[in-house]
């Protein structure tokens, strides 16, 4: 560790009587990788924001190398050797590697373009810190680790040499994530400095040297993170003991779910678990199982009707994997969401007027029942934390009695480890109550921990599913890359 590359001092950013940032100071060595961990909305990615130039500190200053950075200027930390890998790629998939890496950085009055050149320092830099690729290759036709790779090269193509990684395992096999952290390490070796975003704290605890934490905007901690420990990080990230989810024991029941043309068959009391890397053919399937893929879908032995709205009359309860665009509409009031899938029924309109008495009434319940915080029934939904977002469609979902059937697909991405550990809470209590889960992910920490049965699916196929105690993690990472469904 040398004197640092990197110095925040004091940043602090408001957005009305929200506090964001609350004088946070920070130092990165050279060399350095540190980990950056925070509940949602503790204030990790408006801190970054402000590192890369998308935002603009109320207070404080930024130093690169001992030089003052311009603020709210990307373009600036950029020349600074500032680089962002963001958790979803920003790559142009009709283009060749070579394109997506040289975009944006000619100017637009030369008279011709120097791929050639381009082409041998990208193939110098891959072949230095390992990240080998084909500049010829077009991205559409790429894996996702190696989309990931050409991330990692358009910064470092750009002379990054502060590195901030944003979550950047989350769609990644097993055996990808190892590469990434042997492709860190010859990085660091090389020093580089490296900001580590991930709410997985056993990849936080191998791979970075010191770990700082943010809590409700503040800097509460940073410690080296030789002989720290999982369950120290998650209490010093939400301030209290994290109690991890209780699986209780219960037998299997009768078979609810059948989908035709697929090995799934779903009891009530079991999780079937769906692991795969995103674009495999996920979300074709969960929107199959909510009435809306077309398909024909068997419930209790009866062919449901492939509408939405047969499908949650029939008791299945969905939890989308965007909530943002499809669990919610963020306009409208907490209250309105709280009911959005049965606003038609009995219980809350009558004769086409919505009973505003009963909905409100019923949203404050889920709002208690489900720990939903951020504001009253009233407040506009889009206000809400991801963490609160996804309580509320739990809510939604779960608060009608027990669902025949829920499908949950990616129930947790993006969340904090407390709201994580409510979250698959709520799922394992409503599955020992009698439901049939399904649930889609591609976090395998999730999956191990929740899941009864675990199927691979790959280029829309659906693998036999087998006990999860079956499984390896190197045999689902295999069947994850498609070594499976080749055999």
């Amino acid at each position: 560790m040398n004197a640092p590359v990197l110095r925040l001092q004091g940043i602090s950013k408001s957005f009305g009587p929200l506090v964001a940032n609350d004088a946070i100071s920070l130092d990165l060595a050279r060399g350095e990788v540190l980990a950056l961990l925070g509940e949602n909305g503790a204030g990790k990615s408006t801190l970054v924001s402000i590192l890369f130039g998308h935002y603009v500190a109320d207070a404080g200053s930024i130093e690169v190398d001992g030089r003052p950075l311009p603020p709210g200027q990307p373009r600036a930390a950029l020349a600074a050797g500032i680089g962002m890998v963001h958790q979803h790629f920003t790559l142009a998939d009709n283009l060749s590697v070579l394109d997506n890496v040289m975009l944006g950085t000619e100017p637009l009055w030369w008279p011709f373009s120097r791929r050639s050149a381009a082409k041998q320092r990208l193939l110098a830099t891959a072949q230095r810190f390992g990240l080998q690729v084909n500049p010829d290759a077009r991205v559409a036709d790429l894996s996702v680790g190696e989309r990931q790779r050409v991330e990692i090269l358009k910064a470092l193509h750009r002379g990054a040499r502060v590195l901030i990684l944003d979550e950047p395992t989350a769609v990644l096999t097993p055996q990808e994530s190892e590469s990434l952290f042997q492709t860190l390490a010859q990085m660091v070796a090389q020093g580089l400095s490296i900001i580590f975003i991930s709410h997985k704290l056993g990849e936080v605890l191998r791979v970075s040297h010191r770990i700082a934490v943010l809590r409700a905007g503040r800097l509460v901690a940073v410690l080296p993170t030789a002989g720290a420990s999982q369950a120290g990080l998650a209490e010093a990230m939400v301030g209290r003991n994290v109690a991890p989810p209780v699986k209780r024991r219960h037998a299997a029941g009768a078979l609810v779910c059948e989908v035709p043309g697929t090995p799934l068959r779903l009891h009530a009391g079991e999780i079937t678990a769906i692991a795969g890397v995103a674009g495999n053919g996920q979300q074709a399937l969960a929107e199959r199982l909510c009435g809306e893929g077309g398909s024909a879908v068997l419930l209790d032995g009866r062919a449901l009707q492939p509408t939405p709205r047969a499908f949650v009359a029939a008791g299945v309860a969905r939890v989308p994997e965007d909530r943002h665009a499809v669990g919610v509409v963020g306009d409208l009031p907490l209250w309105e969401n709280a009911v959005l899938e049965r606003y038609a029924t009995p219980a809350f309109a009558r004769r086409g007027v919505i009973r505003r008495g009963a909905a409100r009434a019923h949203a404050q319940d889920l709002v208690e029942r489900f720990d939903v915080r951020g504001g009253g029934v009233d407040t506009a939904t889009r206000a809400l934390s991801g963490g609160n977002m996804q309580k509320l469609i739990l809510g939604r979902a779960l608060g009608h009695g027990t669902p025949r059937l829920i499908v949950a697909n990616q129930p947790t991405w993006g969340l904090d480890i407390g709201a994580v550990a409510y979250v698959h809470q709520q799922l394992l209590d409503a599955c020992a109550a009698g439901s049939a889960l399904l649930l889609i992910s591609e976090d395998l920490d999730e999956i191990f921990a929740l899941a009864d049965h675990v199927a691979v699916m790959h280029a829309g196929v659906i693998g036999t599913p087998r006990r999860a105690a079956d499984w390896t993690l190197a045999e689902i990472g295999l069947a994850m890359a498609g070594a499976q469904h080749a055999a």
